[in-house]
């Protein structure tokens, strides 16, 4: 038994002999729990994961002979943790609504019971691998559970429980492992957070994650087992951008990570998600989801913890098969945590006072993500989607810098453009996507041929037109010709109709990729077809006229994703409009000459 030599904030100097880098710890009267950071000769440091106020040198200290680990079994789905996977409905039993401290709570409910199905390979004198499926429950009516086998563990069955009702406790297999000793298996085991599961190789993923949202899975998509960030100050729209993949992804599992975010925006997300219905089955969308709450006023370093809490979690769904989409918000708020910690070590800052391994920290996080073959032979991913809070939007700041050169799908979020109300607020021009490629070909197999040229056409044309207005904002409109005109309407008509996206609209709320392509083709067809009529003279007024404009901008609204036939009748009307305007021109041209 060790005891307290001095408490500097949640960084506690202990004695304890025998104790190892990483182990968790209890300390004091109130079994406060932490985590071993750092060993010198005669004591040892721990980071604490609760409040250590009122706590003294000379309180006793036990170490627990592990690492910070989670509970792995059925049971996670639905539920609320904090961030040390201790769930928030049982906290509230126990302690009202302030959270008491040394509260201890198992993740897992040890009396409810799972009807258990044994895999067909789970025969007494078969051999058993790690990560190998030992059996199925049914955890929501959504979601089939498949019980794994710890990692690391292989022998031969000796016993194993037949189809039944089990608690989580109960032995279902008995294993004689080859290095001699027996091995009771159950439902659940434990992992420890900061060691990435294993899998048997990296798998090539060509599959979009399909959010539903233009912007994202048009302009800048993303692949599953990606890694991506939403960067973006405050008021930019980033939390509604998050609950949209969240709701709309076509993921299996769903995960949200809050981590040190304001109280009352990650109460309202608490709130939310219990009422939202899965677009994809009807039912709760909670029966493929859970969460990790970790707001600003808990703890500092429970708010480290609880990245590497929740990407546990994603990681073991996505070893039974299942492509899981984790939503980390945010990013900064956990890095600010490092610096906090790091300051009271005593370690030399850098950046903006952030510690030296900011870097390597935040990619060995976003590392985890990817889509793998799993040791028990089956694919499944986690992508990662980190929201990053740059102070001021400025996103030269360390954790947006560093951030950027680590992910693959920068999702960057303009403050002018949610001022404007334009949702959501995605910049076409700060934004950025290293997956096109290989998006592009399921695209072009399952949507359209046309769409890789379709999509660079829309950028491009943006970007002339960006060029376009900061010559209109310095000499006027008046400097330019009328195609250049036509392109500033083109691309405001590309911004109206596509990118733009309500998340409240009962229609437009999501898009189907099919969907999203024809309304791209019906806006590039109205502008090259108008590029043809002033190329042969018809002033630019005459176009604007029209009131195609204005109708196209309601179609995504107004056009459902299982009809999608007005699309066309609409492109046919246009067509047949222009192509009587253009005879009518040659007509006039004729009778002048």
């Amino acid at each position: 038994m060790g005891k307290v030599l001095e408490v500097n904030g949640p960084i506690v100097t202990i004695q304890q002999p025998g104790i190892r880098n990483g182990e968790q710890v209890k300390i004091g009267r109130m079994n406060l729990i932490g985590e071993v950071i750092h060993i010198r000769a005669e004591d040892a440091l721990v980071q604490v994961y609760e409040s250590t106020e009122s706590l003294r040198p000379g309180e006793r200290v036990e170490g627990l002979g592990h690492p910070l680990t989670v509970e792995l079994g059925p049971g996670l789905l639905g539920q609320i943790f904090d961030g040390v996977q201790r769930p928030l409905d049982k906290i509230m039993q126990l302690s009202g609504e302030h959270i008491s401290r040394g509260l201890e709570v198992s993740a897992l409910d040890r009396e409810r019971v799972w009807h258990y199905v044994p895999a067909p390979g789970i025969v007494v004198g078969n051999r058993l691998n790690g990560g190998q499926v030992l059996g199925t429950v049914r955890e929501t009516e959504t979601i089939e559970h498949r019980v794994l086998a710890p990692p690391g563990c292989k022998g031969e069955i000796i016993e194993h429980a037949p189809e039944g009702d089990y608690n989580i406790e109960e032995i279902i297999v008995r294993l004689r492992l080859d290095h001699g000793p027996v091995e009771s298996l159950m439902m659940y085991h434990n992992w420890p957070v900061r060691q990435p599961r294993p899998y048997r190789s990296r798998a090539k993923s060509g599959l979009p994650l399909i959010t539903g949202q233009r912007i994202l899975d048009t302009f800048f998509p993303m692949l599953k087992g990606g890694k991506a960030a939403v960067p973006g100050p405050f008021g930019a729209g980033k939390t509604i951008v998050q609950q949209q993949i969240a709701r709309w992804a076509n993921a299996d599992i769903v995960l949200y990570v809050g981590c040190g975010e304001r109280g009352n925006e990650l109460v309202e997300i608490l709130q939310t998600f219990p009422e939202l219905t899965d677009p994809y089955s009807g039912r709760s969308l909670m029966e493929r989801t859970f969460l990790v709450a970790n707001t600003s006023n808990m703890p500092v370093v429970a708010r480290e913890a609880s990245i590497y809490v929740g990407v546990t979690m994603a990681e073991y769904y996505r070893d039974q098969g299942y492509d899981v989409v984790m939503v980390a918000d945010s990013t900064s708020r956990w890095a600010e945590a490092l610096r906090e910690v790091a300051g009271r070590l005593g370690q030399m800052p850098v950046e903006e006072g952030y510690p030296a391994y900011l870097a390597s920290r935040l990619a060995a996080f976003y590392e985890r993500a990817g889509n793998v073959d799993t040791l028990a032979g089956a694919q499944g991913s986690v992508s990662l989607i980190g929201a990053v809070s740059p102070p001021g939007g400025d996103f030269s700041e360390p954790v947006t810098s560093h951030t950027k050169e680590i992910i693959r799908t920068f999702w960057a979020l303009s403050k002018p453009l949610a001022d404007a109300r334009h949702y959501p607020a995605v910049s076409w021009l700060e934004s950025f996507t290293d997956y096109s490629e290989r998006a592009a070909e399921w695209w072009s197999e399952n949507v359209s041929p046309q769409w890789s040229l379709r999509r660079q056409q829309a950028l491009s044309l943006l970007a002339e037109a960006d060029e376009l207005e900061r010559i209109v904002n310095l000499v006027g409109p008046e400097a330019l010709s009328s195609s250049q005109r036509w392109v500033l309407e083109s691309s405001g008509l590309i911004k109206e109709a596509v990118l733009q996206q309500s998340a409240l609209d009962p229609v437009d709320s999501y898009c189907s990729p099919d969907k999203q392509f024809q309304l791209l083709d019906l806006v590039l067809q109205y502008h090259q077809a108008g590029t043809e009529l002033i190329d042969l003279g018809v002033p630019v007024e005459q176009l604007t006229e029209t009131a195609f404009g204005g109708e196209i901008k309601r179609l995504k609204s107004t056009v459902s994703n299982d009809d999608l036939s007005p699309l066309q009748d609409y492109s046919d009307k246009i067509r047949q409009s222009f192509d009587l305007m253009r005879a009518e021109y040659h007509n006039h041209r004729g009778a002048a000459s």
